[in-house]
């Protein structure tokens, strides 16, 4: 009799785990694609949003990297309309001017595609820096900033990347520090050079449709 119950108790687990995930519409990758900032461009990096979200269950949507490139092709208008919600079914944002305003984005909120909690400030390794490559509205940023995208993720070397705190943290209290999407540049394109500056090469998903 016991076993029957702990076999039904974890059936139900293992079901409400499964609706819980259906609608989510937002994560940031638990995993890079393993080169740095090369993700294959944005359209690579497109892929890897639904390659984790397919085997999270929920790869019947169009998913889209929140990524710009230079010199026009802006993040907010890659990922569709909102409104998102995370692997809990919390809402970060309803559209983009809210996305881009006031969003529900933090340590407790930004969860992988696992619904896991990724490493901030304060924990070790700290790996709050997410790769976008925009300007705190989410576009690309002007030429005369040189390039912040890693020749728009193609390279693994040499470069720079803008990035945003997912834990709205750093090392002071200024506005770039707590920016989710527009913090800093990298010191590097590679893998060890984004783990320099606090991060391991991870980036936004969202949902576009």
């Amino acid at each position: 009799m016991k076993r029957v119950f702990v076999a039904v108790a974890l059936t139900g687990l293992c079901g409400a785990a499964q609706a819980q995930s259906k609608d989510m519409s937002f994560f940031v990758t638990s995993a890079g694609p393993g080169k740095g900032a090369d993700l294959g461009g944005a359209k690579g990096a497109d892929q890897h949003c639904q390659a984790l979200a397919k085997a999270a269950g929920v790869g019947n949507k169009t998913w889209r990297a929140y990524l710009s490139e230079s010199p026009s092709t802006n993040a907010r208008d890659r990922i569709g309309k909102g409104p998102w919600t995370n692997a809990k079914g919390v809402v970060v944002a309803k559209n983009v001017e809210d996305l881009h305003k006031a969003p529900n984005i933090n340590k407790q909120t930004a969860l992988t595609e696992k619904g896991g909690v990724v490493n901030g400030r304060g924990d070790t390794p700290n790996m709050h820096d997410i790769l976008t490559g925009s300007t705190p509205d989410g576009r690309a940023l002007p030429a005369d900033k040189g390039d912040m995208t890693c020749g728009n993720w193609t390279k693994s070397g040499d470069g720079s990347a803008m990035v945003g705190h997912h834990d709205r943290t750093g090392l002071n209290e200024s506005a770039e520090a707590k920016s989710w999407n527009s913090s800093h540049p990298s010191k590097g394109c590679s893998q060890d050079a984004l783990k320099g500056t606090g991060g391991n090469g991870y980036f936004y998903c969202f949902a576009a449709n």
